[in-house]
């Protein structure tokens, strides 16, 4: 019989609800105690509190640090700052790292001086790149000035390169073989490790001066004979490795092609200055991704849920702007025609449908190019080549189902010729939606802009006031 855990470790949930359920008791008797008539009222209160708190300290030092930020998330500020509070000093640094931008923020600036010195030097140089450019300058001095001359440059390389390449994701902390030692010898010196690197599937065989040789794979070590040499056994066909200024899009896209675990990271001249692991490619991806998602939006910044009123607005108010300006422009289209709308009702009834499934139908289209361009799989010359298949499709889909909606119309309101514009606005309006799903992000690529940005917005925009003039205009022409 399998004895199964109370909470398994991985259910996230259950920290947070357990988190929730201690907060809420610790409230709910507390103000008991505090309505309360008793002799050493003061103490008695003081003393459950500190119980209270002890307990959630307990339960907290039991949870990793990613679940940890998951909670400090998921709670109003006064209880995570409680939370916050609680949280063993040697830890601060790790949950920094898991946090979302915004709770990081609003964390940080409870922090004194040395607290955040403390915690910023419990991490690794490569860690400490992350949470650098969130820490008081005067802190982030201090730190610099307590790092070792390797350790500083390493910070300093980390730092240099932008945020959306290998350089800025790869880390340190990593294990390099000679190519004339025996397996043996590694294996001694690998015993003299506490603990390998995280994600070490491999090891990166190099000469004197730090040149890629090789790789020697733990599979590789492990089964073959302890008195064969390293250049015997070590891999060097088919050896995947990258340079600090590679896209870390194309490096995520390799990771996934061809199934790594770990790579190496060479400069211009061959030496290995760091590496690449799965767990960087994936906090890459879902960075990418959540932005992707708010960029989408028109949110500029990933925004805390529990954020003050000023901060939400400010993180939403301009695209916000930009669609007040299109829906009074679909408006004024609107009202351009209300002479035809007061003569024939129907129009009324129909033209949001018109409008809702281009806009749809954008959103499609926008969203497919948006991910074949994260993924490489676009360049500027195609184009043509996707605006032909786009309008392809919205051509197709303009006549199915402008055709359905064009049959509901004649037998709704009895008009053919009603039917024969609701046919043709819904054609029409898809052969605009497919216009700009297309053209809209790779313009923005061309721009040097994030193709997402704002995408939906604008598509919805351009397909109701679209939608709008074409259906009631043509109501106009062949109706009225």
């Amino acid at each position: 019989m399998t004895i199964e855990p109370e909470h398994p470790p991985d259910d996230v949930q259950q920290h947070l609800r357990d988190v929730q359920e201690l907060l809420a008791r610790q409230k709910v008797v507390e103000n008991l105690v505090h309505r309360q008539d008793m002799p050493r009222h003061a103490l008695v209160e003081g003393l459950l509190h500190k119980q209270h708190l002890a307990e959630l300290q307990n339960r907290l030092d039991e949870f990793h640090p990613a679940d940890i930020a998951y909670v400090l998330e998921s709670l109003p500020l006064d209880d995570r700052l409680v939370v916050w509070n609680l949280v063993k000093a040697e830890r601060d640094g790790e949950i920094l790292l898991e946090v979302s931008d915004a709770v990081r923020e609003s964390l940080i600036e409870t922090m004194d001086s040395h607290e955040l010195k403390a915690a910023a030097e419990s991490l690794d140089a490569d860690e400490l790149a992350d949470l650098a450019p969130d820490l008081p300058p005067e802190v982030f001095e201090d730190v610099l000035k307590s790092l070792d001359s390797e350790a500083r440059e390493q910070l300093r390389a980390a730092m240099s390169y932008p945020e959306d390449t290998v350089g800025a994701r790869m880390e340190f902390d990593m294990v390099t073989v000679r190519e004339d030692v025996s397996l043996e010898v590694v294996l001694r010196y690998l015993r003299r490790f506490d603990k390998l690197p995280d994600h070490t599937d491999k090891l990166f065989v190099v000469d004197r001066e730090d040149h890629l040789k090789g790789l020697l794979t733990l599979e590789s070590l492990l089964t073959n004979d302890p008195e064969d040499e390293v250049a015997e056994v070590m891999r060097t066909e088919t050896v995947i490795s990258f340079e600090p200024d590679d896209d870390a899009d194309e490096a995520a896209q390799a990771f996934e092609r061809y199934d790594l675990v770990s790579a190496p990271v060479i400069d211009k001249e061959g030496r290995v200055v760091g590496r690449l692991t799965v767990t960087d490619v994936v906090d890459y991806i879902r960075e990418e991704s959540e932005q992707e998602i708010l960029s989408k939006a028109g949110l500029k910044e990933e925004e805390d849920i529990f954020a003050s009123v000023w901060d939400s607005v400010k993180n939403r108010w301009a695209w916000l702007a930009l669609n007040m300006v299109t829906a009074i422009i679909a408006s004024r289209v609107i009202g351009l025609f209300e002479d035809s709308i007061s003569q024939l009702v129907a129009l009324a009834a129909l033209m949001p449908i018109v409008a809702g499934i281009g806009g749809n139908s954008g959103n499609q289209t926008i969203t497919m190019i948006v991910r074949a361009i994260a993924m490489g799989q676009v360049e500027q010359s195609a184009l043509k080549r996707l605006l032909r298949k786009e309008l392809g499709v919205a051509l197709v889909n303009g006549v199915v189902w402008g055709g359905f909606l064009g049959l509901m119309a004649w037998w709704l309101y009895a008009s053919w010729q009603l039917g024969a514009v609701m046919t043709s606005a819904m054609t029409l309006n898809l052969l605009l939606s497919a216009c700009a799903g297309v053209l809209i992000p790779m313009i923005r690529t061309r721009m040097g802009k994030d193709p997402a940005l704002g995408g939906s917005v604008m598509i919805t925009a351009l397909t109701d006031s679209g939608g709008f003039f074409i259906f009631l205009g043509l109501a106009t022409i062949f109706l009225l």
